[in-house]
């Protein structure tokens, strides 16, 4: 700027080369800094209009002044010296926005004749945006860095030809066998075990093809630990371009599949092995594809049956099986077949010794998964339960006659000590009486046993009865739950809904409820409370038992309303029952038309549900 004065280049002349230059320029003349001259691209960055021209500049922008320029313009008018900004931050209240802006600029001083300082001129241009961008860019490697650090996968980066190892997370290190000092070398030089083996080579056509390469179950011997091994990698090669198109690195992604193939390998070594012991098992053992379709039936099945080999194994299992059930069977094995859900079924087979009668055969099977998850095969057995089968038929015949024949020798019992605990308090004999009232309490539960059993009898036997007729329901549920809280310590809360009428057996209705609060209550000794709802769902009424007990373990759900199903484990003793009240409760709903159900959490509590029609169609 001195320069443009000792060449007497007038003052005018600066001013109107300042307005009409292209980049935003100004000049602030004496002590004030006075704004003599502001173009309007300065204009602009400052945010402000030409008003401010003739002002002091801490005026016209006085958000800058505990920034720190006070101090520039004071070093650069009082002591000459020019001062360059680079990418510097400042924050400007611009058309009523306070944000922070970025530039370069320069101050430099301005001399008269005398040589003396006479103002400072500013140069500037705002490179906000470019700011920004490096910064995001900054923070999207950093991102990517990070993410390369924090992957679970192998992964590394080699820079141009030369595979410069730029970048290699810790598990990278740990399948080279090395430690973070081989960051910045050769890979060549890092691994030197490499030579020989195909990998270097690849990487380096990469940078000439640009195309990526992977590779699956590879081998590679490395050493590690000391010693040189031999590991199998499903790695990807993928290069990384620049905007011109041009690869300036190679991202290497690996995955260790060592024990992968070597266990793959030994199944198929062994298969052989296994399939010559299926085939001298007694049981039916099978295998099917993934679709479904029979690819192996043991010897034993073969002999028994007396099928040959070449026939369609899938069409001699529906030659045997009993033809009033074979759909639903088929069915039931292709919802397995598409969920993935173990496949087991009671059915019965042709007696290949008495081709006009039947044999029950427990049908069971489960998928084998591959590596992704997906189902690669079935396998299944096929037992003979005609045994067993004969003699639950027995036990339950059994159980029917031993039930009735129990039935009236304990209705004599129970009016023989009602008559006793009648005539004790009679006789102010209250301490005889209150044992007298125990017997009848523990006849009732006897009772309540026996009528378990016979209605399991009913059931296995398809003879139990629904007497439907139209009642309330919401009278039926305040009833029970009164009965339930005269025997219960817990408070039995009940949530009522307008249900209305419903149609169905009210006394096995009453009975399915009666069930669940009374486990509700068993199940929850510690707890104070029992929640008791009923509402409607679309045209369903669902009704709900909610404890805060023991709860079910997540695997155990599903089996709480099999036949004899209780309690297991250490705290069996706590909780007497022959297991059939759930399974008797199921087996009312299913024939009501409903559904029954539960969701627990061991240690917090169950809650048992059903749902019933309201009206059948």
């Amino acid at each position: 700027m001195e320069n443009f004065f000792n060449q007497n280049i007038s003052y005018d002349s600066l001013v109107t080369l300042f307005s009409k230059a292209p980049v935003a320029m100004a000049l602030v003349m004496g002590d004030d800094l006075i704004i003599n001259s502001a173009n309007p691209q300065i204009l602009e960055l400052w945010g402000r209009d030409a008003s401010v021209i003739g002002k002091p500049l801490f005026e016209a922008l006085p958000e800058v002044t505990s920034q720190g320029f006070i101090e520039l313009f004071d070093n650069v008018y009082r002591k000459g010296e020019i001062f360059n900004g680079n990418k510097w931050p400042v924050f400007l209240n611009k058309y009523g926005n306070y944000e922070e802006h970025f530039f370069n600029f320069i101050y430099a001083p301005i001399y008269n004749d005398d040589k003396k300082i006479v103002g400072v001129s500013i140069v500037a241009t705002e490179v906000t945006e470019q700011v920004i961008s490096e910064q995001k860019l900054k923070e999207s490697e950093y991102r990517f860095e990070d993410l390369i650090k924090q992957s679970g996968y192998s992964i590394a980066i080699y820079r141009s030809e030369d595979l410069y190892i730029e970048l290699a997370n810790e598990p990278m290190l740990k399948t080279w066998g090395k430690d973070a000092s081989v960051i910045g070398m050769k890979l060549e030089d890092a691994i030197p075990e490499l030579e020989g083996q195909p990998f270097i080579g690849i990487l380096k056509d990469i940078f000439k093809t640009g195309k990526t390469y992977t590779a699956t179950e590879d081998e590679v011997n490395l050493i590690v630990d000391g010693k040189l091994q031999t590991f199998y990698y499903n790695f990807s090669y993928k290069p990384l371009k620049n905007s011109a198109g041009e690869v300036y690195a190679i991202h290497n992604m690996a995955v260790n599949v060592t024990e992968h193939v070597a266990a793959r390998k030994e199944i198929q070594e062994s298969e052989k092995k296994y399939r010559d012991l299926a085939d001298s098992m007694p049981q039916f053992v099978w295998t099917c594809d993934r679709e479904g379709k029979i690819t192996y039936m043991n010897d034993s099945w073969y002999r028994y049956m007396g099928f040959s080999k070449d026939e369609d194994a899938n069409e001699a299992i529906r030659k045997i099986i009993r033809p009033e059930v074979y759909p639903n069977i088929i069915e039931i094995w292709k919802q397995s077949v598409e969920t993935g859900k173990p496949f087991e079924v009671e059915y019965e087979f042709k007696d290949p010794k008495n081709p006009n009668t039947y044999r029950w055969f427990l049908g069971r099977a489960i998928a084998n998964l591959d590596e992704n998850g997906e189902i690669k095969q079935w396998i299944g057995t096929f037992t003979d339960i005609d045994d067993f089968k004969q003699l639950q038929t027995q036990k339950d015949n059994f159980l029917g006659i031993a039930s009735h024949e129990l039935k009236t020798p304990l209705t004599s019992l129970k009016l023989y000590t009602q008559y006793i605990e009648q005539n004790l308090h009679k006789q102010n004999d209250l301490k005889n009486a209150e044992v007298a009232k125990r017997m009848n309490s523990q006849i009732d539960k006897l009772t309540d046993l026996i009528n378990d059993l016979l209605d399991v009898t009913k059931i296995q036997n398809g003879k139990i009865q629904l007497n439907e007729s139209d009642f309330d329901f919401d009278l039926l549920v305040e009833e029970v739950v009164t009965e339930q809280q005269m025997t219960a310590r817990q408070q039995i809360i009940f949530t009522k809904n307008s249900i209305g009428n419903a149609v169905a057996d009210r006394h096995r209705i009453s009975q399915v409820m009666s069930n669940l609060i009374s486990n509700a209550i068993k199940y929850s000794p510690d707890a104070n409370e029992i929640h008791v709802s009923a509402e409607l769902v679309n045209s369903n009424i669902k009704f709900s038992v909610k404890d805060f007990g023991i709860g079910i373990p997540s695997d155990k759900q599903i089996k709480v309303f099999e036949q004899y199903y209780r309690v297991s484990g250490t705290k069996e003793h706590t909780f007497p029952g022959l297991g059939l009240g759930l399974y008797i409760s199921s087996e009312i709903i299913k024939r009501t038309g409903g559904k029954i159900y539960v969701h627990s959490v061991e240690g917090k509590g169950s809650d048992f549900c059903f749902e019933i029609p309201k009206i059948k169609n």
